[in-house]
Order: C-alpha cells, then structure tokens, then sequence
C-alpha cells in the first residue's frame, strides 16, 4: 500500500489544501443535523424561542422566577435585566448570544420549575402567585388576621406543600419547593426542560405583546437561509476538491507513465525479457489508471471519511440520549464486514491482474499473427484460447463483483436497522419525556454520517487493494535494476576509429544455464565487411547484439577504436552504430521520418541519398506523396522488401562509424541485393561492417567471414578459404548454390 501514498509526495500542496477544503465541508455536513433538529425542536415545537430566559419578560414573570432564586443568583437575575417603565416590562440588558447561554445555563431549570409549578394545566399549584411567599414569615403567620378568602386560599396551598413534603412555616420555604421540583426534573433531559422553560418564555412574550408567528416565522427563515448557505458552501467546495483531486490524480497517473516508459526505454534485452510485452503494457495502462482512479477516491473520500465519522460522534456525543451503544453495534458491524470483504477479496486482486496480463498476450499474439491464423486456418481454435484466457478473468471478476453485491445489501441492512433501532429506542423516551424529537431527527444523521463515513472506508477497502497490487507491479518495474547501465567515469568522446574487436567473448541468458557464444575471438576493421553465417539458433543475432550492448557479454571484452563497449557511454556507443534489425520495424508516419529517425538533423539531400543506396528511391517516387507518403503503425501498408530497404535507408542516413545488418536483405530479390551491396559500398569504405546472413549468395564477396555451430566458431577466412579449410561451411554454398556458380565463386576469388 505504502508505494500507492508515495505517489502523492510530490503533491503534498494539494493534499494539504484539500485536506483543508474538507474540514471545511465537513463542518457544514455536520452542521445540517443541528440545524434540522433547530427547524423542529425550535422552530416547529417552540414558536422559533430560542432561549430559555425571555428578552422580555413581565414584573411578575421576573418576580415569580426571583423568589425561587437563592441569594448569588438573584444577584445575577437583576443585573440580567433593566426595567422599562414606559412598558412596565424587564428587558434583557445584554443580548449578545455568549451572555444568552449563560444565563440559560443558569436559570434554564428555575425558570422550568416555576412554569411546572404555575402554568401547567392540571397542576395542583397553577395559577398561584408564589413570589408573596417569598416576602413572608410563615412561621410567624397568624390566620386569624386572615380575611376568609386569604384563609380559604392559604390552606389549599398548606395543603398541596403539606403533600409535596414541604414544610410551609420553613424559612426557606420556596427554595425547598425548588428542590423537590429539581428531584422530579432530574429524570428528564436537558433538551425537554429547556423545553418547557421556552414554554413559559413564550407565555411571557405573549404578555409583553410579541408577536409569536412573526418571531416562529423569522426563525424558519434564518435557520433554513443558514442551511442553504451550507448546502452552497458543500456544494462548491465538493467541486474544488473534485477538481483537485482529478488533477493530482491525473498527475500521479502522468508521473507513473513517465516513469515506466522511461524505465522500460532504457531496459536491455534481459529486462525485456524478465517482464513480457503484455505485461508491460498492462502495468502502463490498467495497472496506472487503477492508481489513478483509486488516488481520486483516497483524496476525495479517504480523506474525507475520518473527519466526517469523527465530527459525527463528537456531535452526537452533545446528545445526553443514552442510545450511544447503538452507534457502537453499528460501527463494530461495519468493521467486522470490512475485516471479511479485505481478507477474502485481497488474494483475489493480485491473480485479477496477472490474468489480465495474459488476455493481454494472448489477445495481442492473435492481432499479431492474424495472416498466420487465417492462412492456417486456426481462427477457432485461437478464439478458444482467448475464450479460455477471458473465462478465467470473468471468474475473478465475477468473484469480486459479488462480494461488492454483498456488500452494499448488508451495509444497507445495518443502516436501515439502526434507524429503526434508533427510533425504537427514542419512541420511548420521548415518551418518557426524556428526548425530544428534533434531537432523535438529529442522532439519526449523525448515525448515518458516521456510518456512511465507514461505508466509504469500507468501498475504498475494495478497491484499494487491487490499486494496491498494481502499485507493488508499478514498483516493481521501477526498482528493477538495469545490468545495461553507463559507468560513472564512462567514456564520452568517440572511438578515432571503428575496429570491432571480440577478444574471446563469452555469453550467457541471464536465466541460461549453458553457453549461447563461446570463445569468440576476431576483428571487424574498418573499411572491410565481415559476415556471420551459420545454422538457425547458432547465435549469429545474438552476437552481434553485444556490440550495441543490448546484452553484455558474460566473458571476454568488445571493444570498439580500443575502447571496452562496457566502458563507453551508452549514448555514445550507440551513435556510431547503424542497426537494421532482422525484423525490419518502421514506425508510424511518414518515410521522411522513417528515414531520418536516427538522424533529426539530417537534411533532404541526405534522406534522398540514404534512400538511393538502399534502392528505394524508385518504389518511393512511384507513391503519389513520394517521401511524404504516410506509413501506418509497424509499416503494414508496405510491402517485407520495401520495409527492409527503409530500414537500411535509416541506417545508411545515420552516417555510423559501424554498420550491422542483421540479416537484413533476405527480403530483397538478387537484383535488388547485387545493386544495394554494390551502392553500399562505395558508402561503407570507411566503416566497419558486419553483415549477419543466411544466403551464400549475399557474403561471397566479404573481407571476412565467421562460421558460427552451436554458438562456436568453427571457421573463418574469405570464401575461398572457408570452402577450403571449413566443411561445413562448404556444405552450406553448395546447398545454396549450383555446381556451375559455385566453381565460378571461388574461380573469381581467385582471380582476385
């Protein structure tokens, strides 16, 4: 996992701001619970009352919740309000929203205890005034001086308090029917007094002629313009970080690209070798766009899911519900049916992209060698083996895919059954009088956001860890160490001159256990062609690739002008050479740019002449846009022959100090192969040359010629010395040639 984070490094800007960008959604995603919970408990059950101590409040509202205050908190009951005589009202003397709360912090329960007390209907205290009780020795109360109506009005209130435990001649009478009222309060809920102490503010803004529906109606408006902020603030700050996240996505996607293709550019033979073409198309496509993809989903929704789950439980632990271990059961359920899905799904990910590799093979190999297949009649047979391949996949795939049909039914299942069990759990409080129920509309989004936050760890965790799988394949060709590698004082000034020199060279596949070259020993000079012949598989191309260093020999030196190939610069070494592979290559667009390919710089005059010595010229100036004319991708619109002398003509345009042409006049007819040799060596008199053959007919006239059996030199000289001297060799001209042209080849050698 750790090479998929390594990616963002170079990002870390960006993750920092969006990082930032998403506190801040969070904070408005989590704000919206609250605010509904306002919109219900406030707005719709309270009239739009905010707090519980009235911004205004009638002389015996104010005197009434004063006589159940003790002597601090009158104090700070008088200093809260300043009378209005031309109302006759108290109005708040600060109402700055930090000074509010703490006044309802203060009096929020008095105040709930003096509504129970006075204006409940149904109570056995409503309507009595109690604030004269607070002005008056009870102990010292003499009922006879009572008129029949004070009397009659006394004893129904010595009798309620004689129930309620309170001893009415008590000094401190209204404090202890304060606390019997606070016992009876403390089995309910913070939100259901604070409720009922708005009940009795809104009964004291009615008396001071507020208007109730205008202030419920400003509230709705106030709470739902905030929520619509909000929703905006969410909404544009997901499409920045939207944005964000894509663009270093499609970075990291860019970065990855490059870096493969720059790696797999510099690999040698063996590293090609190691990994399969397939495979490494794969890794720089499917396995970089699932990085790719997977880094959207870390910024925008990893990233995103711990804020959002930790806000949610720092929120709904403000909720004095007691539902708490709902939240609990839910999170846990999550985690267990993350710990599954990761475990089953994670072996699953690494065999999904090693067959991916081989539908990619396969399908490539079929595209490839379509003309094989049709002219063999193997269409069937191939559309099984890529049936074959793609079932394979499917299964995985299927196998995947139906863990995530599992999933999102079972995380459905919890979410749906913490609701109910939520609701079960609040019905009864709430008719207990415990929560109200914008609260219960609150815990339940918050139980949603903190659960949906799990239920996106829980889609990453998918999808991880294929991404995961990916990353380690992308590492994997990255930390593959090169053995084609320039030394660090490797020598950059060009060899004075091209002599070849194999001084007893041996070579070995990296994962080989025999020999494929021993002992090779001989020199190519400059100005004179030497040729290598032998049976298919002797190691003619192999040979003559450790020159260009596409492998480096296992034993012995090659040197170039004196110089060790090994201690040359790469770039260097190969400038001056021009390589025509066996299989001629051209790449999509033009012949001008196939020509000119390894040479940029070269002008028009020297494309012409590249082509005129490779005997192109004509089939070019036969096509209506002559070098201009278009070349489709690996050169499919031109004909084995007319391929292999553009890729001559790109080496002839190089100018190299060496040339090696790995049997690549075998397409050419004996015509076309006696006129370019001819061309050729006018242009090759100062060069060494290597020619790598099958046909006789091609190296008869080579300064030098080796012959190569089972990787061994079994001969060398000229023609004439070969036929003398090396029999198989002689085998070989005579299988080729005919008796009279063979007696005429050695006869015009000698007459040399």
């Amino acid at each position: 996992m750790k090479n998929i984070f390594r990616n963002l490094v170079k990002y870390w800007y960006f993750v920092v701001l969006i990082f930032a960008l998403l506190i801040v959604q969070a904070f408005c995603d989590l704000s919206l619970p609250d605010y509904t919970s306002g919109l219900i408990d406030v707005g719709i059950s309270n009239s739009g009352i905010e707090h519980a101590v009235p911004e205004k409040i009638t002389a015996g509202g104010f005197k009434g919740v004063e006589a159940f205050l003790n002597e601090e908190e009158k104090a700070d009951w008088g200093k809260a309000f300043t009378y209005d005589e031309s109302s006759g009202f108290y109005a708040l003397s600060s109402t700055d929203s930090g000074d509010w709360e703490e006044l309802d912090n203060e009096f929020a329960k008095v105040i709930a205890i003096v509504y129970m007390m006075t204006s409940q209907q149904g109570s056995q205290t409503a309507g009595m005034d109690f604030s004269s009780f607070g002005e008056m020795d009870m102990s010292a109360f003499d009922p006879s001086m009572m008129t029949s109506e004070q009397l009659a009005q006394f004893q129904a209130v010595q009798a309620v308090l004689s129930e309620m435990g309170v001893d009415i001649t008590s000094p401190t009478l209204l404090l202890d029917i304060r606390g019997v009222f606070e016992e009876q309060l403390g089995t309910l809920g913070d939100s259901i007094i604070t409720s009922m102490a708005k009940q009795f503010a809104r009964e004291q803004y009615e008396l001071c002629g507020v208007d109730i529906q205008e202030m419920q109606t400003d509230y709705l408006w106030r709470t739902g313009g905030k929520m619509l902020i909000m929703a905006l603030i969410m909404a544009s700050v997901a499409i920045i970080v939207g944005f964000l996240a894509s663009k270093t996505a499609a970075g990291v996607g860019r970065d990855l690209r490059h870096k493969v293709f720059t790696k797999v550019i510099g690999f040698s033979s063996a590293e090609l070798d190691k990994f399969s073409t397939a495979s490494l198309i794969t890794r720089s496509t499917n396995d970089v766009q699932q990085i790719q993809l997977v880094t959207v989903m870390l910024l925008r929704m990893v990233l995103y899911a711990p804020i959002l789950a930790a806000g949610g439980i720092i929120n709904i632990s403000r909720y004095e519900s007691g539902m708490s271990w709902i939240i609990v059961l839910a999170i846990g359920l999550v985690l267990c049916l993350i710990a599954v899905l990761f475990f089953v799904a994670m072996p699953k990910f690494k065999i999904m992209q090693t067959l991916v590799d081989k539908v990619n093979l396969v399908a490539r190999e079929i595209l490839t060698g379509i003309p094989v297949i049709r002219a063999f009649g193997r269409e069937r047979r191939e559309e099984q083996r890529f049936d074959g391949a793609n079932n394979d996949l499917t299964k995985i795939m299927l196998f995947t895919n139906r863990i995530m049909s599992v999933m999102m039914p079972t995380l459905m299942l919890i979410m749906n059954g913490v609701s109910v069990l939520i609701i079960w759990t609040a019905a009864q409080k709430i008719d207990e009088g415990l929560l109200e129920v914008g609260a219960m509309t609150a815990f339940i989004n918050y139980s949603m956001i903190i659960i949906m936050s799990f239920l996106m760890i829980t889609m990453i965790s998918i999808m991880l860890p294929r991404a995961g799988v990916a990353a380690d394949r992308i590492q994997e060709v990255l930390d593959t160490e090169m053995t084609i590698v320039d030394k660090k004082d490797a020598v950059t000034a060009a060899p004075e001159n091209a002599a070849i020199r194999f001084d007893h060279v041996s070579f070995r596949y990296p994962d080989g256990e025999e020999n494929v070259l021993s002992d090779i020993d001989f020199t190519a000079e400059p100005g004179k062609t030497t040729a290598i012949i032998g049976s298919t598989g002797c190691g003619k191309s192999t040979l003559v690739k450790l020159i260009p260093r596409f492998f480096d020999a296992t034993e012995g030196v090659i040197s170039i002008g004196g110089n060790d190939v090994r201690d040359m610069s790469i770039d260097t070494l190969r400038a001056q050479i021009g390589y025509v592979p066996q299989k001629a290559i051209l790449f999509s667009g033009d012949i001008n740019s196939n020509i000119a390919y390894g040479a940029p710089n070269a002008s028009e005059d020297d494309i012409k002449k590249a082509a005129e010595i490779a005997q192109a010229l004509e089939f070019i100036n036969e096509k209506e846009n002559g070098f201009d004319s278009a070349i489709s991708q690996g050169g499919t619109n031109v004909s084995g022959g007319q391929k292999q002398r553009l890729s001559i003509a790109r080496a002839i345009a190089r100018d190299p100090k060496v040339y090696i042409f790995d049997d690549s006049f075998s397409a050419l007819d004996f015509k076309t192969d006696t006129a370019l040799r001819k061309a050729l060596s006018e242009k090759t008199k100062d060069a060494a040359v290597i020619i790598v053959a099958q046909r006789v007919s091609t190296i008869l006239n080579a300064d030098q010629i080796i012959v190569l059996e089972d990787g061994k030199m079994i001969g060398k000289g000229t023609h004439r010395q070969l036929v003398e001297e090396c029999e198989e060799y002689k085998q070989i001209a005579q299988s080729q040639l005919s008796e009279a042209e063979f007696e005429r080849s050695i006869t015009a050698k000698e007459g040399e």
